[in-house]
């Protein structure tokens, strides 16, 4: 997840955050060309422990003070966080940014290994997925979906000491640090709560843990005991991430029964660019894209208040699609619409799937 559960554009599961080209506050290369300069200012990190250094110290005696911890465990834990070169090298933005290929992002996630395995887990955890689905209001396809592309069902839910990862990142990191010192502590607090050592979780080289990769702040905030054994497990278990997925979504306006995206077509003589250029969130009327020749594939008017999505494909049409409240919703679990649209379109190849599978089942 990126930091706001979490789940970037690149790998889900490694992410940590990023909006849709056009939709950037400032461009990439003006984000690349800071976030190097600010690296480039940044001293090298000391050799000694972090622990030691006095930025550390002050966030000990800041966490000291907040939450009543005693500074000398911060201290026994933050000796042990080692500085990690490559959590620095995977976050850093590329020099060069490269080509956006919404072909070649699809490709990643909509394969037989995910397919296959989407079944496998559905049918491993029928029940909970209906109980989840009849709880939280949201699909079971697109609970399995979002695990799916953030872990491969937890297969690969990351290999760093997330203690480490997120020291390199809070003190060593200038263009995130305020972001990942938050996470830090809240790791602290997660590990006072659950009775576990703070170096004794691992995920991603971004903090974020487990099938879901949901950041230590996200686990706090949403995360539920969903197998009601006392505690949330997302290492060895796959039911508290499959009840917290849900609850991510509907706290995050999940609307039950809603649609999530559909094919639109466009005039020619379209400014596609500033329709695309309203934003993420769906403030577009059927009324309005209507006036403007802006319709589903077979010509009824936008289902709802929408977005228009671009996904772009060097050398083939770009696709445009309407985004409703629901697909929204799944961009504040990754903010990317490619990604929404890889869970999108994941969940109903295997909502299909077991559809097509019942029926065969029902005719043998």
């Amino acid at each position: 997840m990126t930091p706001y559960p979490q789940p970037i554009d690149a790998t889900p599961a490694e992410a940590v955050q990023t909006t849709d080209r056009g939709r950037r506050p400032i461009t990439a290369l003006a984000a690349t060309a800071v976030a190097s300069l600010l690296l480039l200012a940044a001293p090298a990190p000391s050799a000694a422990s972090y622990a030691d250094r006095a930025e550390t110290r002050a966030f000990i005696a800041e966490l000291a003070e907040r939450h009543a911890f005693d500074p000398a465990e911060l201290d026994r834990a933050l000796s042990q966080a080692e500085y990690e070169p490559d959590v620095i090298r995977l976050i850093t933005p590329p020099a060069r940014k490269g080509v956006r290929s919404w072909r070649n992002y699809r490709a990643r996630f909509l394969d037989d290994v995910r397919i296959d395995g989407g079944m496998d887990f559905w049918a491993a955890h029928t029940a909970e997925l209906e109980r989840a689905a009849r709880e939280f209001g949201v699909p079971a396809e697109i609970i399995v979906a979002i695990i799916g592309v953030e872990t491969l069902y937890g297969r690969n839910t990351g290999n760093f000491t997330t203690l480490s990862a997120l020291a390199t990142l809070a003190f060593d990191y200038p263009p995130r640090a305020e972001l990942f010192r938050r996470e830090l502590e809240a790791l602290f607090l997660l590990a006072r709560e659950q009775g576990r050592d703070p170096a004794s979780y691992s995920g991603s080289f971004a903090g974020a843990l487990g099938y879901p990769q949901f950041l230590p702040s996200s686990i706090r905030s949403f995360a539920v005991d969903f197998d009601r054994n006392g505690r949330i497990d997302f290492d060895g278990d796959a039911v508290d991430a499959i009840g917290s997925v849900a609850n991510y979504l509907r706290v995050h306006g999940w609307q039950t029964d809603a649609p999530i995206a559909e094919r639109a077509r466009l005039p020619s003589d379209t400014d596609s660019a500033a329709l695309v250029g309203a934003g993420i969130e769906p403030k577009l009327s059927p009324e309005a894209l209507s006036a403007q020749g802006v319709t589903t594939l077979d010509g009824r008017p936008a289902a709802a208040l929408a977005t228009l999505v671009d996904l772009e494909t060097p050398g083939a049409d770009t696709e445009y699609w309407f985004g409703y409240r629901n697909f929204y919703v799944i961009t504040r679990y990754n903010r990317s619409s490619f990604y929404a649209m890889s869970v999108f379109e994941l969940a109903e190849a295997l909502r299909l799937r077991r559809l097509v599978d019942g029926i065969r089942a029902e005719r043998r």
